[in-house]
């Protein structure tokens, strides 16, 4: 009998959990020839969603429960719950039912059916979104598709099905600074992708507002990609290039008019122009190695506060 272990990051679900819970159980009772562990990850969470889950914990041997002891965030939610996980296949998804729990089945008969190592998934459309929010998500994918090796499908879920290597393959890429969707597409393996149209939360609000979308995707960008480097060596050989001519312009016009003073307004534009750019490339560098700090420091992803798993890999 295959295992498949659900793995659900949770952040403040007090509202949504007892609707996915009805949602995963309906599931889990059609694919009975499946042996299921359901790990839920409380992320800090400040309302009731860990006494939730406590209490379906007391009723259920299949639920297990992971809290740490602070908000990690999303990515080190995941990971600890990939880490804790024991099936056969992993299947990640949210608790606000944006990921319909119905697909499972049809991922599931794909990758037994099928020589695929994960089944993904990804939305047809951006319905019940802000249209500024979809653009930006749109050309966000169309940049680091460009300047990255990850293969990271627009409009794709964290929601998949993976096979137990896939899922220790992730497991060995230990880095403090995550960016999944990255992740998954960096770690390769054959992968099938499913399209569904977009689902709204059920209960709750979105914890990702528009300045965390963008924060998030520059951590993508960062991690997957040198690119932002070239591009700032290269524009600073421009701009040496330009202030070359720039010096040659001046040295010729004094000798010839002799009138060196004019331009002091156009000049200080320049200065502040260059200034900018400078600024921002230096922003540039100061990202990698502020990531690269982080890294060195070898701190631990995430902090378990309290869990009825005994240990990892061991249940």
């Amino acid at each position: 009998m295959n295992k498949i272990s659900v793995v659900v990051p949770c952040y403040r679900e007090e509202k949504s959990l007892p609707l996915f819970y009805e949602a995963i159980n309906k599931v889990t009772g059609i694919m009975k020839e499946i042996k299921f562990e359901l790990i839920f990850v409380d992320d800090g969470s400040n309302d009731k969603t860990l006494d939730i889950l406590r209490n379906y914990a007391k009723n259920d041997n299949r639920m297990k429960y992971i809290s740490l002891s602070r908000n990690f965030g999303k990515e080190s939610a995941l990971y600890a719950g990939l880490e804790y996980s024991t099936g056969d296949y992993v299947v990640v998804m949210d608790a606000d039912l944006q990921d319909p729990p119905e697909l499972l089945l049809d991922m599931y008969n794909t990758i037994i059916n099928e020589d695929y190592d994960c089944v993904a998934t990804r939305r047809k459309d951006r319905k019940g979104e802000p249209l500024i929010r979809s653009f930006f998500a749109k050309c966000f994918y169309k940049l680091i598709n460009k300047i990255t090796k990850a293969d990271i499908v627009d409009g794709a879920r964290d929601f998949r099905l993976m096979n137990r290597t896939m899922v220790n393959a992730i497991l060995e890429m230990k880095e403090y600074n995550r960016f999944s969707k990255g992740i998954f597409g960096w770690v390769g393996f054959k992968t099938k992708w499913l399209s569904y149209e977009n689902i709204e939360r059920v209960a709750g609000e979105s914890k990702w507002s528009f300045w965390k979308l963008v924060m998030y995707s520059i951590e993508g960008i960062v991690a997957f990609s040198t690119v932002p480097l070239l591009i700032s060596s290269f524009v600073g050989l421009i701009f040496f290039l330009i202030s070359i001519i720039m010096i040659c312009f001046i040295v010729i016009r004094t000798l010839i008019f002799s009138d060196p003073v004019a331009g002091w307004p156009s000049m200080m534009c320049i200065i502040f122009f260059v200034g900018g750019i400078q600024l921002f490339c230096t922003g540039i560098l100061g990202q990698y190695l502020a990531k690269a700090y982080i890294e060195t420091k070898n701190r631990p992803i995430y902090i378990v506060r309290e869990s009825n798993i005994n240990s990892k890999n061991n249940m």
